[in-house]
C-alpha cells in the first residue's frame, strides 16, 4: 500500500514516515501544497495524509484540486483547528476524515486502516491464497501450518501479491507500490527479492506458487501460468 504524506513540519513527516514504514507502508512525502498535488498526478496513492496548513498551496486548496480533477483517493486530514467549522469545512471539501493536532500516532494509524478498508469489500484480516496464508494484524506468514520468517520488505512483497492474486504484476509495479519508485530501475533488486520469496515459500512443496512470466511480470497462484503469446516474426 502507498501513501503520501503532505506535511511542512519535517519532524512530524519523519515521524509519520517512519510509523507507517514500520507498519510495510511505502510511503512519499511532500512538503508543500503544490508538490503535494503534482505527487498525486505523477502516481497512484492508497491514500493521502495532508496537512492544512502548507506553504504555496495550502492543504483545502489541494484536496479541492484533487477533487476536481477526479481523485477519488482517500484524504485524512491534519489539522491544528478543532471548531466544529473548520472540520465541516475539510469534510465539504472532501476529505474522508479528520485528525487534530497533537495525535497518537495509535490514533493516526486505526483511523488510516478505517479509511482503507472502505470500499466495495471490507478488508479481510487473512490473506489466503492456496495454503500460504499472511495475517494483516499479526504479520505472521505460513504454509500448511508452517510458519515462514520473512524480512519486512520481503513482507511487503509477498503482501502485495496476496492482495492481487492471479494477476501478473510487473516490476514498475512492485516499485512502485513497495518501494515507491525508490530504487534505480535497472538494478536487479526486485529479482533478488522475488528468489528469496521463493526459497521460503515454495522451497520443498510440490505445488509452485510464485511464477515468473517472462518479459512481463511475476503471478501469485496454485497452477501453471498459461506461456504468454509471441507474435509470428
Amino acid at each position: 500500500m502507498r501513501i503520501l504524506i503532505v506535511e511542512d513540519e519535517p519532524e512530524l513527516a519523519s515521524f509519520i514516515r517512519q510509523g507507517l514504514q514500520e507498519e510495510h507502508y511505502a510511503v512519499d512525502v511532500a512538503y508543500d501544497g503544490e508538490e503535494g498535488l503534482f505527487l498525486t498526478q505523477l502516481n497512484e496513492y492508497d491514500l493521502v495524509i495532508l496537512d492544512i496548513l502548507l506553504p504555496k498551496k495550502d492543504g483545502l486548496t489541494m484536496l479541492g484540486e484533487l477533487r476536481q480533477a477526479g481523485r477519488l483517493t482517500p484524504v485524512l486530514l491534519l489539522t491544528a483547528k478543532d471548531s466544529l467549522e473548520d472540520k465541516v469545512r475539510g469534510l465539504d471539501y472532501g476529505a474522508d476524515d479528520y485528525l487534530t493536532k497533537p495525535f497518537a500516532f495509535a490514533e493516526l494509524l486505526a483511523r488510516l486502516r478505517a479509511l482503507l478498508r472502505r470500499g466495495a469489500q471490507p478488508e479481510p484480516r487473512l490473506l489466503q491464497v492456496a495454503n500460504l496464508s499472511l495475517d494483516l494484524i499479526t504479520h505472521r506468514v505460513r504454509r500448511s501450518g508452517r510458519e515462514i520468517n520473512l524480512t519486512g520488505k520481503e513482507y511487503e512483497v509477498l503482501e502485495y501479491f496476496m492482495r492481487h492474486p492471479h494477476r501478473v504484476i510487473t516490476r514498475t509495479e512492485l516499485s512502485e507500490h513497495v518501494w515507491a519508485g525508490d530504487f534505480d530501475s535497472f538494478s536487479n533488486l526486485i529479482d533478488v527479492f522475488i528468489y528469496r520469496l521463493r526459497q521460503k515459500i515454495d522451497k520443498g512443496a510440490s505445488v509452485k506458487l510464485l511464477h515468473t512470466i517472462r518479459g512481463v511480470g511475476y503471478v501469485l497462484q496454485d497452477e501453471d501460468p498459461p506461456i504468454p503469446d509471441v507474435p509470428d516474426v
